[in-house]
């Protein structure tokens, strides 16, 4: 969320006529989608007159160290320095997440565990008389819970950075 810089400072150059020049989508006067060095944004603009600097208002609760990380990198952009990886979805996280939502579809569609273990694992030769030890059929099981999940509501759990304390 931006707002109206509480005092004037000098030598800040960050206004919201500089951010909105280059904005993607506009879902109403207050929130828009901006595009700074190729990376997409939400900013919330509260109270802001178009002219003045601005400040960043960041709301302390359990979400303060992704916001807070999402600043960082709106910052890096805004300065025109380079921008971090966002931290929320790793390349492991991004296919795992590919995996149990596939795992989900299958199960749907009357797919044995066994089955979407083949599918998903086509490299390991899952033996039938070995299948109820295996590794693989544990993970395949977790996919499949940790996939429903998200498909009831979890995803939003996607879009924050993974923490040890959870």
């Amino acid at each position: 969320m931006l707002t109206e810089s509480p005092a004037p400072i000098e030598g800040i150059g960050v206004r919201a006529d500089d951010l909105t020049a280059d904005a993607l989508v506009a879902h109403d006067p207050t929130l828009i989608r901006i595009a700074v060095q190729g990376e997409p944004f939400d900013v919330t603009f509260e109270k802001v007159d178009r002219s003045p600097a601005l400040a960043a208002v960041v709301m302390l609760d359990d979400l303060t160290p992704d916001r807070l990380a999402a600043l960082v990198r709106f910052w890096n952009a805004i300065a025109g320095k380079r921008i971090p990886p966002d931290p929320r979805m790793t390349d492991q996280r991004r296919n795992r997440a590919r995996q149990m939502l596939r795992a989900v579809d299958a199960r749907a569609a009357g797919a044995t565990y066994r089955l979407i273990a083949e599918s998903l694992f086509p490299r390991h030769d899952i033996e039938p008389a070995a299948w109820v030890g295996t590794a693989i059929r544990e993970t395949t099981i977790r996919l499949v819970r940790d996939g429903l999940k998200l498909v009831r509501g979890g995803y939003r759990s996607l879009l924050r950075r993974p923490r040890r304390d959870r």
